[in-house]
């Protein structure tokens, strides 16, 4: 077996295994923290697909930015209420339920488009090539992660205006 085989496989590992303890265990910080295992390994598994430039936005978007939005969020949260912070299991549930109906959603989109098809993919532009082959590669080969990207970004800020809103108030209560 070669060895970039052996590192995919390891990448693969990672997300699988970090993704199961995000969905098993019950506390959020932990959860958190095994997010960030999970998106170093949908990363390096970019990297092994040519989409370096989405696996070092990742890494800088959501590692960089969101997740550490989400950590300090959990943290404070947690100081204000005097109380740790566990996931019910109904949410397990239900969280399965949407995210089945998203997937199931976006691969049968993805698979009855026909990219080839349209009009301005074969048109010929006076764009810079490496650019119009960026955006071309972007919005064709690499279009279902695209979109989980804008719909993780788009959960993000709704669960931080929830959690500034549930911090203020607890904050408001305890004066």
């Amino acid at each position: 077996m070669e060895t970039s085989n052996i590192i995919f496989y390891i990448f693969g590992a990672i997300t699988v295994l970090s993704t199961l303890y995000i969905v098993l265990t019950k506390n959020i910080l932990y959860a958190a923290f095994a997010l960030i295992l999970t998106f170093i390994g949908v990363a390096g598994i970019f990297i092994f697909l040519g989409a370096e430039f989405i696996a070092v936005t990742q890494i800088l978007v959501y590692v960089g930015g969101i997740l550490i939005l989400l950590v300090f969020g959990i943290m404070l949260t947690n100081r204000l209420s005097e109380k740790k912070v566990v996931s019910p299991s109904y949410n397990k549930l239900f969280g399965f339920v949407i995210a089945g109906g998203l997937f199931v959603l976006l691969i049968k989109g993805i698979l009855q488009a026909n990219f080839s098809a349209l009009g301005w993919i074969n048109q010929e532009t006076s764009s810079p090539s490496g650019i119009r082959e960026f955006g071309m590669t972007l919005m064709t080969d690499y279009v279902l992660a695209f979109e989980i990207i804008g719909l993780l970004l788009l959960l993000a800020l709704i669960g931080a205006v929830r959690i500034a809103g549930n911090t203020r108030k607890e904050a408001e209560d305890a004066i």
